[in-house]
């Protein structure tokens, strides 16, 4: 069955989905429902059927699947009627502003036996995947820590987004995708979350986040996004007992594996004087006991989240973005929100 997609706000985020969903074979955009008329008017110069009323959009028999684009805090009411018109739903990150709002959403998926999942698209982005098969190829050894960060210089953010009403802020905006490519790779559970969140140059909501996650395993994840950061830090930092990656950009052309080689062990250790005194245990390595690789490669492309949407629709494939993993996602969202609020560490509960 062809997936007939229908968008509810056709505002920048839409008009990027119409243009890669229209690349998959099986997958067609036919319509647009936005409260702002020259929003419609766009919509149907690119195209696509125009609706300025939701009632007549959810009755064209012709979607059959529809994604919601709008500001966050709509997203939950938009996404049930669309489910109660017996439609297939995608939702834009963050899927809801709870796990209240998102248990009501999944309620209602089930309740009309329809497909519900969330544009987590970032779980296909190069830089990640690469650091991702660098983990689990053991390249690093047993991995201990995993820093994460997005840093912008731009500071002031713009529209709905600088609003908390609106479901704005960093964490809603960026964090949801960063701690969710963290917790799809871990088959650990997360046991406590510490946050910390500011307001350097917007108000109303955070433009500087820092979230630190600890993992049963024992491992740590580091999640960090700010707007006003003159200098950068790398996109990925990982380190493990046997090698460490670092990974400076989002298409991965910047960064490296060093990794221990056999004569690592037999290394004799040697004190060296430094500007800040003598040391042995900070001595660097010799060259021939490290060997420095390149990134593995990886083949993957933002378009796999619609391919998988349509060959579930046709019963061939398993949902990759489930609603379970979002929701817990959402609900490590929320700890960090509460953890800022409290000053401490806040116990996951399963």
């Amino acid at each position: 069955m062809p997936v007939k997609l229908g968008i509810i706000g056709y505002g920048g985020m839409a008009r990027w989905h119409h243009k890669n969903a229209s690349k998959i074979d099986g997958v067609d955009v036919i319509a647009a429902y936005d409260i702002d008329a020259r929003m419609v008017k766009e919509a149907e110069e690119n195209g696509l059927r125009g609706y300025r009323a939701l009632n007549e959009f959810l009755a064209d028999k012709d979607i059959n699947t529809v994604l919601v684009a709008t500001p966050n805090h709509v997203h939950k009411e938009l996404a049930i009627a669309a489910m109660d018109a017996g439609k297939n739903v995608i939702v834009e990150k963050p899927v809801a502003l709870s796990v209240a709002e998102l248990d009501e959403m999944i309620a209602a998926s089930e309740k009309n036996h329809v497909l519900f999942t969330v544009h987590q698209n970032r779980r296909w982005d190069r830089d990640y995947r690469i650091m991702r098969k660098a983990v689990e190829d053991g390249l690093l050894g047993d991995v201990y820590t995993i820093e994460s960060r997005v840093h912008g210089c731009g500071g002031t953010m713009y529209g709905w987004r600088a609003y908390k009403k609106y479901g704005g802020g960093m964490l809603y905006d960026w964090g949801v995708h960063l701690i969710d490519q963290i917790l799809y790779m871990m088959p650990s559970k997360v046991e406590s979350v510490y946050a910390r969140l500011f307001s350097i140059v917007n108000p109303d909501v955070d433009d500087y986040f820092k979230v630190l996650l600890n993992f049963g395993s024992g491992l740590t994840a580091q999640i960090e996004v700010g707007t006003m950061c003159l200098e950068s830090l790398p996109r990925w930092f990982v380190c493990g007992n046997r090698g460490a990656l670092h990974i400076d950009d989002f298409e991965a052309k910047s960064g490296s594996i060093t990794s221990l080689n056999k004569l690592a062990d037999e290394v004799p250790a040697e004190v060296i004087d430094t500007p800040s005194g003598p040391t042995r245990l900070f001595a660097p390595r010799p060259e021939d006991a490290t060997d420095h690789l390149e990134l593995p490669e990886v083949n993957v492309s933002w378009t796999e989240f619609y391919e998988n949407v349509r060959d579930v629709i046709d019963g061939k494939a398993e949902l990759i973005v489930k609603p379970s993993e979002v929701r817990y996602t959402m609900s490590v969202i929320e700890a960090a929100f509460k953890s800022h609020e409290t000053g401490q560490a806040v116990k996951m509960k399963y």
